[in-house]
């Protein structure tokens, strides 16, 4: 009787959608992960610096509890409401990237305009940026479905944004984040059903122009060929890349233990941003890289498995975002694991949840809130689905009467 009763209250109450637990638990650890890294790998730093030795640490967790509350509230948030100010969110993105160029507001850092100066810290508008993108192509997708699947046109609508953003990233210089954006931004418009000819066309132009940039600065030259041998010029070009593979090489299988990395004292620059996996390796060694490698396939791939889900329930908007955010993160970080493996190229980018740093980290937690508002909607959806297929069964009588006599 019990039972039945609250059969009842949930038909009344409607379908109730819920949060993807796997997803939810590996970004936790992911998160986790990063507190005790953080730990480790600024200690030292911090203390040559007289800051107290955990000062890092301190504000790494107040990023980070600023981050779980965007995520709080992106969580509670429609994503119909965000799918309605999408474009404003992208002029309002545009608008923040243009600020760092203005004197007063911007901010040079390492021969950069990255940072908007707010007083008590820096913000790094890219951070925004891409979740904005990401909300902004999914609008889009949903409503030039069918200009995106058989017209070039729709296929250069979403690209040329992603490619102005760009632009305007290079302008900085952040050639990383430029790459970012528009493999992401390719990446959504080819899972909308772009036609391949389309694509690789544009791939063929888009490497040409990315060459003559690569090719017009010396430094981008240098950067981009010491990462093929840094121990040919281990103390100038190639020497954050050759520290980082002594801290991987020291490592070996397990590590040499937690909080015991040599390469950390000084040795090792941005040891607890850029390149913090390389302390990781070094303290917990190949165990400690396949367990990091793990929880980013899991948050990834449960991200990419119900974005399909999403698109194949109706759930366009929703699925697009989940396909985007889970694309973002996991280029990122494939480029951050291996730069510090020293497979690609040295560029500025973090590892997801794990490296400090205030912006990267705050923006991180919120497109993971967002992220787990589409599961939400698309698991909704699902037993929408599913109540509605059940609904005509349970309404047909346990005993029907027999040659039409009642």
């Amino acid at each position: 009787m019990f039972g039945f009763g609250n059969k009842q209250a949930q038909r009344r109450q409607g379908p109730r959608g819920s949060f993807d637990v796997p997803l939810l638990l590996a970004a936790l650890a992911l998160a986790a992960m990063g507190v005790v890294m953080v730990t480790s790998s600024s200690i030292a730093v911090a203390d040559g610096s007289h800051v107290g030795a955990f000062y890092y640490l301190k504000k790494h967790l107040g990023f980070l509890a600023m981050g779980c509350l965007l995520a709080g509230i992106a969580m509670r948030t429609e994503l119909k409401f965000v799918e309605k100010h999408s474009t404003t969110l992208l002029l309002l993105g545009i608008f923040l990237l243009l600020v760092v160029f203005v004197p007063g507001f911007g901010m040079r850092i390492n021969g950069a305009r990255r940072w908007i100066n707010l007083v008590v810290t820096g913000f790094q508008p890219v951070e925004a940026v891409k979740l904005i993108l990401v909300a902004y192509l999914s609008s889009y997708l949903v409503r030039h479905r069918e200009g995106v699947e058989y017209e070039l046109v729709g296929v250069l609508k979403p690209l040329g944004i992603a490619a102005m953003i760009a632009a305007l990233l290079l302008l900085q210089p952040d050639f990383g984040s430029a790459m970012l954006i528009l493999s992401t931004s390719a990446g959504m418009v080819w899972l909308a059903g772009a036609r391949k000819r389309y694509l690789i066309g544009l791939a063929f132009v888009a490497v040409i122009v990315l060459a003559y940039v690569l090719l017009s600065k010396d430094y981008r030259v240098r950067r981009l060929t010491s990462f093929l041998d840094p121990f040919a010029d281990p103390y100038n070009d190639g020497f954050q890349l050759s520290q980082a593979l002594i801290a991987v090489g020291r490592g070996e299988w397990t590590g040499v233990g937690l909080g015991s990395s040599v390469q950390k004292l000084f040795y090792l620059p941005e040891a607890h941003t850029d390149f913090i996996l390389a302390v990781l390796a070094e303290e917990l060694g190949l165990a400690g890289i396949v367990g990091v490698v793990g929880l980013y396939i899991v948050m990834v791939g449960r991200g990419l498995y119900l974005g399909l889900k999403g698109v194949e329930l109706g759930q366009r908007f929703s699925g697009y975002v989940a396909y985007g955010i889970s694309l973002m993160l996991g280029l990122q970080a494939t480029v951050s694991i291996g730069v510090n493996l020293g497979v690609l190229p040295t560029k500025g980018l973090t590892l997801p949840l794990i490296s400090s740093g205030g912006s990267s980290v705050m923006m991180t937690c919120a497109m993971v809130g967002v992220l787990l508002r589409a599961t939400f909607e698309i698991n909704r959806a699902e037993d929408a689905r599913q109540s509605a297929v059940r609904q005509p069964a349970a309404a047909v009588p346990t005993s029907a009467p027999i040659g039409g006599i009642a």
